[in-house]
């Protein structure tokens, strides 16, 4: 059985990423690309994305270890390679899985031909999973604490959050001049399931007494909030489908947030960019279960099991009224993770007549290099990655991006993305981490995006 949890929680580290989405970001050819920045330079008379193929994200990986490191064919015993795993991770490792499928996403502009402001709308659904890595619950788990007299456990190894929502949003984009472009854009989140651990505390410890054998602390404040799960355990005779999908629709519970970004051009060919994504929270107050398990208790004498009952005498049951598991119903609140994006680019090259869908400042270059910073709030420190590109029109209906970016995760993490424009159909695809295909078992990370949508390009004169 420990094994099976240090398994259960390994296998959650092999799918993990951050939710940087840097080759979407500023590829202003593609409409997605306003879900990262509100206010990008990308115009438009009108479009809309072909549901549920307009948008779908998916990122995997893992920052201490790979799948090979488990399940290769080397001829090393299985629990070798775990305890190899287990002991070679930190509790600095993260652990994070990120999935996005759009429903449906549009956009128009508005105030005629001469108009220069635009509106975007759209719904998607998301799964969020974030966690670091508990080492030393997991060797707790793997070995006990029979050959590790004096260390103390810590608690606070496990921090973790993890959800499934739906996001409706409206945006708002506006050329204020030629050379400044704002953007904002609302959400409604409507969250399906919630389950997060971030604010753990507290030791276990054993060690050789003076007067008897050993002498044993734990000291817990540890606790875990939950909502949309509890439904379902307890003799559930309901449809899951319709409750969930209910739920996607705003039956779940509720919350708000924004976006904000703007684009800037100091000259035609220079241009700077920022935005801040998901600034928003989500009230749990439906369907909601609290998990408690605090107190102190201190034991010396023969070290019992407090796992499972053995101990002699009182002991267990003093433990198990020192320390109690309390199940509560109390509302609570989320807070999403915030990302801020900021990006400097140098565009170069002769300029083109185009068909291109995106027609911003510096649309009459084929060539653009810049360099983006991503930065994401997670329950200790901020996640950061620093991102390099090429960018580079190389015919009028393909764009092309590259990009080489630097994380926590790799270092050696080479994305490629290409946009095509055919007639009124755009299409693209986007994918991270492109060394790694070579033997993805041995991958740290891997992500794609793609989508299919139909635009109409803005038009620069009376219809």
């Amino acid at each position: 059985m420990r094994k099976a949890l240090v398994v259960f929680v390994l296998f959650l580290s092999i799918s993990c990423l951050s939710q940087n989405k840097q080759i979407l970001y500023n590829f202003t050819s593609i409409p997605q690309s306003l879900l990262t920045n509100p206010g990008s330079d990308f115009k438009y008379k009108w479009y809309f994305g072909v549901p549920l193929l307009s948008g779908i994200s998916v990122n995997m990986g893992s920052s201490g270890f790979s799948a090979y490191d488990l399940f290769a064919n080397n001829g090393v015993d299985f629990n070798v390679k775990l305890r190899n795993v287990v002991f070679s991770t930190t509790r600095k490792d993260k652990v994070a899985i990120n999935e996005q499928v759009e429903l449906f996403n549009g956009g128009f502009k508005i105030g005629g031909w001469q108009g220069n402001s635009y509106v975007s709308f759209g719904m998607y659904q998301e799964f969020d999973l974030f966690s670091y890595m508990p080492k030393d619950l997991a060797i707790l788990a793997l070995d006990g604490n029979k050959e590790y007299l004096g260390k103390v456990f810590d608690f606070g190894d496990l921090n973790m959050k993890a959800e499934l929502l739906s996001v409706l949003h409206i945006g708002y984009h506006k050329n204020i001049s030629e050379n400044l472009i704002v953007g904002v854009r609302a959400k409604i989140y409507s969250s399906v399931f919630n389950a997060n651990s971030t604010t753990n505390s507290g030791y276990f410890y054993t060690i050789p007494s003076t007067n008897t054998i050993y002498e044993q602390v734990i000291s817990s404040n540890a606790s875990a909030n939950t909502s949309g799960f509890s439904n379902y355990t307890d003799n559930y005779s309901g449809n899951a489908k319709s409750d969930i999908t209910k739920k996607m629709f705003f039956g779940g519970n509720l919350g708000l947030g924004f976006d904000a970004g703007f684009t800037y051009y100091p000259k035609k060919n220079i241009q700077f960019t920022a935005s801040i994504i998901d600034v928003g929270l989500i009230r749990h107050s439906k369907d909601v279960e609290n998990y408690s398990y605090k107190g102190h208790y201190k034991y010396e004498g023969i070290a019992p099991d407090f796992t499972g009952g053995n101990a002699t005498g009182d002991v267990y049951q003093e433990f198990l009224d020192a320390i109690p598991f309390d199940t509560l119903h109390t509302k609570y609140t989320t807070w999403r993770p915030a990302k801020l994006n900021s990006s400097i680019q140098y565009s170069f090259g002769d300029g083109r007549n185009s068909d291109c869908n995106c027609e911003g400042n510096d649309a009459g270059y084929k060539n653009a290099v810049g360099a983006q910073l991503f930065i994401m709030t997670t329950p200790r420190m901020p996640f950061m990655a620093i991102t390099t590109y090429y960018r580079r029109q190389i015919f009028d209906a393909l764009q092309m991006k590259a990009t080489y970016t630097i994380d926590s995760f790799s270092y050696k993490n080479i994305g490629l993305g290409l946009s095509t424009s055919f007639s009124k159909v755009n299409f693209y695809i986007l994918a991270d981490n492109l060394l790694e295909y070579r033997d993805i078992s041995k991958a740290n990370s891997l992500s794609f995006q793609l989508g299919l949508n139909v635009i109409f390009a803005d038009s620069s004169g009376p219809n």
